[in-house]
Order: C-alpha cells, then structure tokens, then sequence
C-alpha cells in the first residue's frame, strides 16, 4: 500500500518528514503547503527528487490532492484545526507536538480521532529512539520513588534565536519543550501525577512583555516520584547548562553520560544524540563499602535526527496497516500538555497547581 500524503510546513521539522517520506516507497507525497516561502519548499521538492505543486492555502491543498495522510508540521496554532479538518475527511496524521494550543483543544483533537477511527500519531520523537527507550528501561529497575532530573537549555544566536522568538509568541518554551521530557518522565514512572510547581523569567526584551524565555517545573507523582525539567531559549544562555538526564532511585541512579565538550547547544541534532548510559548500582556490603562497578552502556544504534523523523514515519505507516492501537499514547499527549500548562498556569498565579 501506497500512501498519498500531503505535507504541511516545510521548515526544520517539517523538511525532515518530508525528506523521510520522499525515502519511503509506503509514501507518496502528493504536496506542499507553506505559509509564504514558496521558493524553499520548490527548492526542497527538486533537491527530493519531487515533481509536486507547492500550495499556500491548506484548504485548498487538501482539495486538490485528496491526501490519505496528512503531515501537519506547522506551527502551534494551526495544529488542532487543521489535524480535525483532516480526520474528518478521512485522512491519517501525523502531527507535531504540541498537538494543541490548549489542553480542551487537544482533548478535541483525541476525540475526532477516536470518532473518525483515524490514527494519529504525535510528533513525540523520543519514543522512537533506542536509547532514550533504554534510558527509560534502565530507569525503572531502579525502584520507587524516582528522581528525574532533566533539561535542555539552548544558547540560540541570528536565525535559530529568530525561530525561537516565533516559538515562544505562540507557546511558553515549558510546554513547547517540555512536553517531551515530561512524557519520558511518565513512562519511566507510570503513575499519576498529582501536583506541579513552575517558575518563569523573562530575560531579553526582544519577546513580548507577557512571554518568558526560561521556565522550570517540578512534578510529584502519586507514588512518591518527583521531576524537574528546565528550559531556556536565547543567546543569554549558558553553553553549560544545556544537557542533564539523569535519573535516581533506591537501587541506584542511570544517566546520559554525554561528552557535551565542543557541542553547538543550538543543533537540533544534539538534542536527541546520547552516545552511553551511566548505570550506577547502590549496592553495599555489611560495612556500607560500594560492591557493584558502574556500567557504562555504549548504544549501537545512534540515529540521526532525520533517521528518527524516517523511524517515526515508519511508525505511522505501521499503525495504519496493522491496525495499532495508538490510545495510550493519544492519552500520553493530552496529559503531558496538562502537566506542562498546569506549570505555566502556576508561574503567573504563583501556586503550586494539583492536576
């Protein structure tokens, strides 16, 4: 089975979809649509290999192609309705995070799915690499309660630092970011999260007055576990301080044991890149002497970041033919949105929120 797909937003996200479904004999891209760089996604199609029209009205695009998947890789604002419109005409997605602008507007989103028995699969890239999903096996042998301790901060200069300015008009940087690491955190513990805490500063006064550039949460799950996720977007931030993962627990901690030494904190591609796995074991004799070495866990399969955008496109197309049953990780979206806005809403109202 081929798959006719359309594909919507064509910058960094979206020129490494496409680019997988260009790759892909099980899709069959159909076309473009862009907001107004016409020229860049012509560009793009002929460095692909594709002879496809580029559209800059959506609704027209889907007219005209009678897409069977649509890839919505646009930004926030435009994911819920363009997702529903689609689903509703039968098509399959795949949507970037976060799927919504709200946590009732993505309840929508999951709803048409479910109505629609579309599949949706949600841009969550992290669940598509093996050692972010070793990480997380490795995190549960460690017992209960957990502490998670994640960030990614980005020193951001000229274009990237423009980008994240369009970001963070439309999303704080705590849910737009965040909502990956939180979900990690979710499936390391899965148990409920009761309660979280959000701090916030603006540091630059180049994004809007009521916007902020840095924020941090704290999480505590019902079964004890707790979580801090920090970000930063700007060329004010530290080069230092962009890469912990680190997770601790009674029998022992496991951490991404990054050499982040001559790393450029604003390549995309290193925010997925683990290289080894830190496993420590806590382990004592009758005299509370350490007994169980280290071991340091070298991952053999370090994908790029295009080869996860083609892993999470392989996904998709599995789900459609086989069938897969995609509710948990439906679930899994909304409720990591829930957590991250629930952050948001406790930095402007100074309290802890209970979730």
């Amino acid at each position: 089975m081929v798959l006719r797909t359309l594909v919507v937003g064509v910058g960094g996200m979206g020129a490494s979809h496409a680019k997988a479904y260009a790759l892909l004999p099980s899709f069959e891209v159909v076309g473009f649509v862009v907001a107004k760089n016409v020229e860049r996604a012509k560009k793009l199609a002929q460095e692909l290999g594709l002879s496809v029209p580029v559209f800059t009205d959506y609704y027209e695009a889907m007219r005209a192609t009678s897409p069977e998947v649509v890839s919505i890789n646009t930004y926030v604002d435009t994911h819920a309705e363009y997702a529903i419109y689609a689903m509703q005409r039968g098509c399959h997605i795949f949507l970037e995070k976060p799927i919504a602008q709200s946590v009732a507007e993505g309840e929508r989103v999951v709803r048409v799915a479910q109505e629609t028995k579309r599949k949706l699969v949600v841009g969550y890239i992290l669940r598509h690499h093996p050692a972010w999903q070793k990480f997380i096996e490795y995190a549960r042998k460690m017992g209960k309660p957990l502490v998670m301790r994640m960030n990614l901060n980005q020193q951001s200069f000229a274009h990237e630092w423009m980008v994240h300015k369009e970001f963070i008009r439309r999303m704080p940087p705590l849910v737009d970011c965040g909502i990956h690491y939180v979900d990690i955190m979710c499936q390391m513990t899965r148990s409920r999260p009761m309660r979280v805490h959000g701090i916030a500063a603006r540091l630059t006064d180049e994004i809007p007055p009521d916007t902020h550039n840095y924020g941090a949460l704290q999480i505590v799950f019902e079964d004890g576990s707790v979580g801090w996720y920090e970000v930063g977007w700007g060329p004010m931030i530290s080069k230092t301080a962009f890469f912990v993962k680190d997770v601790i627990g009674p029998k022992g901690s496991v951490s991404i044991g990054k050499d982040v030494s001559g790393v450029d904190p604003s390549d995309v591609s290193q925010h997925t890149a683990v290289n080894t796995l830190v496993v420590h074991w806590s382990d004592t004799d009758s005299e509370g002497r350490k007994v169980r070495e280290d071991e340091y866990i070298e991952i053999p399969d370090e994908p790029s970041h295009e080869d996860l955008c083609r892993r999470e496109q392989e996904y998709l197309y599995r789900a459609i033919v086989e069938d897969l049953d995609l509710s948990q990780e439906l679930h899994d979206a909304v409720e990591t949105m829930r957590i991250c806005f629930g952050a948001v809403e406790s930095y402007l109202t100074g309290k802890a929120v209970t979730l």
